[in-house]
């Protein structure tokens, strides 16, 4: 009985000491880290598909945009973008441009909880016009709860929208612009009170 009670000491003592070691800091960072290293410049690439060449055309729209974010639409005008509508239109450059710009903002640490929401819809969407309009197999589709873990889209969207998930419930963490501009709840929350203890 001893001995049980000291290895639940000293377990308890260990991940107590890991927590407090790794405090505000280290799982914001570790997940934007991660996210650099594996999606950001898959999102950025996907992004140059859509863009015209050089500075100037980093903001112009390409045909291969409409014919990516929207294929029913540009199949419904026969093929031709100038035939589609102005939300056609909205729909395409907003999807482009938060392909630019939610990532480098989850990167930056700033308005993180925002940007990773705003990842969460586009992964989502991207996922259903993938296997909806683009012809995705059933193998490249994956499944859930099936021996196989390496599916394009079930199983790595999944682990994508997990660590999304993460940054837009817990945040950039310590080291990040939303700390340095005082953009996360449970700091304003901490200095509200502070705040109205020192007025008592």
């Amino acid at each position: 009985m001893v001995l049980v009670g000291w290895a639940r000491d000293l377990y308890v003592g260990l991940f107590a000491w890991l927590e407090r070691l790794a405090a505000d800091w280290l799982l914001g960072l570790a997940a934007r880290f991660a996210f650099l290293a594996v999606l950001y410049f898959y999102f950025l690439a996907s992004w140059k598909t859509k863009t015209g060449p050089g500075l100037l055309g980093a903001f112009r729209i390409e045909d291969n945009a409409y014919y990516q974010i929207v294929p029913w639409a540009v199949e419904a005008a026969g093929g031709d973008i100038a035939e589609l509508g102005l939300a056609s239109h909205l729909i395409v450059f907003a999807g482009t441009m938060a392909e630019l710009i939610l990532p480098a903002l989850i990167v930056a640490g700033l308005f993180t909880r925002a940007a990773a929401l705003g990842m969460i819809v586009f992964v989502i969407v991207q996922s259903w016009v993938d296997i909806r309009f683009h012809g995705v197999d059933a193998q490249t589709a994956g499944a859930w709860f099936d021996r196989f873990s390496d599916s394009l889209i079930a199983d790595q969207r999944l682990l994508w929208g997990f660590l999304l998930l993460f940054l837009a419930v817990k945040g950039a963490g310590a080291v990040s612009l939303d700390h340095l501009l005082k953009l996360n709840p449970a700091e304003r929350h901490g200095e509200a009170d502070k705040m109205t203890r020192h007025n008592k």
